[in-house]
């Protein structure tokens, strides 16, 4: 009798967890750990994040261009966990800023592929192996959701009761598990030729019309997401005056609820659609955003999370796989498309995020993604469906 459990199928849902929590882990206190212990002024820890965004997408784009065409796709996912693992020992033991925002958002930016090229490599397998793509892909996405859910209390438990050298190492460890894992479990799936070369689809994505709306749109997505994520916390305790500790329990009801609505997204996308699935979740994003207009009460934030969850846990899952099925043949760089729509959107959103709410006030942020996010709907609605 064949076993229902795949082993490979396990370590890649392992793989991108562990890679998860080690991400979760370093994010969240990293403008404390920029504050304290580098003693970097407000200006600079922007300065740095920005950099660290832009570094991270032009560092992914070459990487992809070379991973879809050339040798084992393991030997880069090898070297970026590599190259995590040196960034975690750096951030532990150096508290100078010049080599932080140079050397340190280098490694960064080499880290920050290792998610996509996963993704790229179970896209591989899962169409070599002939496993359902879309659900297996929705599953490993959940993991990182988990990911998030878990890392950022922990991530301040470390920081604050141990010190910032024990949660960085703690992080290097971690990475350090995740090459082991990738090295012996993780499958070498053998090249397909690559359309690239033979005029089945352009070199770049962009000369695609479809793609390229795709990619726009889902940059208008991520900068709605995160301008909320940034600005919520700030919303809630200077204009409705309620208690700052209801910002994190709205960020985890909405994390904890997009797991499931992730794997439901899997299981319905064959039947629905990819393109009829962000619609439906561009829709709750309208209704979230519209109602964090209208409604103020405690109640009616918790309940608008549902909405919120079934915006952000459909687009992250089925917006890469989208993307995926528009570029046949090149999972590399189509993952790395819809990393980049997202690290191009929270880019946008602090930007736009911090010069509407110092001028116009809070509630015009929600204006705003509202608007965002209408506009996202009819630009997602003339990309075909993959």
């Amino acid at each position: 009798m064949k076993s229902r459990v795949n082993p490979v199928y396990l370590a890649f849902m392992v793989t991108s967890f562990m890679i998860g929590v080690a991400g979760a882990l370093q994010a969240p206190t990293l403008s404390l750990f920029l504050t304290r212990e580098v003693q970097a002024r407000p200006f600079w820890v922007g300065l740095f994040f920005t950099l660290n965004a832009i570094a991270g997408i032009v560092v992914s784009m070459m990487v992809a261009k070379r991973s879809d065409s050339v040798g084992d796709r393991r030997h880069i996912i090898l070297f970026c966990c590599l190259m995590a693992l040196c960034n975690a020992i750096l951030f532990a033991f150096t508290r100078h800023y010049l080599t932080l925002i140079t050397l340190g958002v280098l490694l960064s930016a080499l880290a920050s592929v290792s998610i996509p090229q996963i993704f790229a490599l179970a896209r591989e397998y899962a169409d070599q192996s002939a496993r359902e793509a879309v659900m297996f892909s929705s599953v490993m996405r959940a993991q990182l959701s988990l990911a998030w859910v878990i890392g950022p209390p922990l991530s301040f438990t470390l920081a604050l009761n141990y010190g910032f050298i024990t949660l960085f190492m703690v992080a290097a460890t971690l990475f350090f598990i995740c090459i082991l894992l990738i090295w012996f479990t993780l499958p070498s799936v053998p090249r397909a030729d690559s359309l690239m070369h033979s005029g089945g689809i352009p070199i770049s994505g962009w000369r695609n019309r479809d793609v390229r709306m795709l990619f726009i749109a889902s940059m208008i997505m991520w900068t709605c997401n995160t301008m909320y994520i940034i600005d919520m916390p700030l919303y809630i305790s200077s204009t409705l005056g309620l208690p700052e500790k209801l910002a994190g329990l709205l960020m985890g009801m909405a994390a904890s609820l997009e797991i499931p609505v992730m794997l439901l997204a899997g299981y319905c996308a064959k039947r629905i659609g990819k393109r009829n699935l962000i619609l439906i979740a561009l829709a709750a994003g309208i209704v979230f955003y519209l109602g964090l207009v209208l409604f103020s009460s405690r109640n009616a934030l918790l309940l608008l999370q549902l909405f919120n969850a079934v915006f952000i846990g459909i687009i992250a899952g089925i917006g890469m796989l989208w993307f995926q099925d528009l570029m046949p043949g090149r999972p590399g760089a189509a993952t790395t498309m819809f990393t980049n729509s997202i690290s191009t959107g929270m880019i946008l959103a602090g930007v736009i995020q911090g010069t509407l709410s110092e001028h116009l006030g809070h509630i015009a942020v929600y204006w705003l993604a509202l608007g965002l996010a209408i506009a996202a709907f009819a630009l997602t609605a003339r990309v075909r469906n993959g």
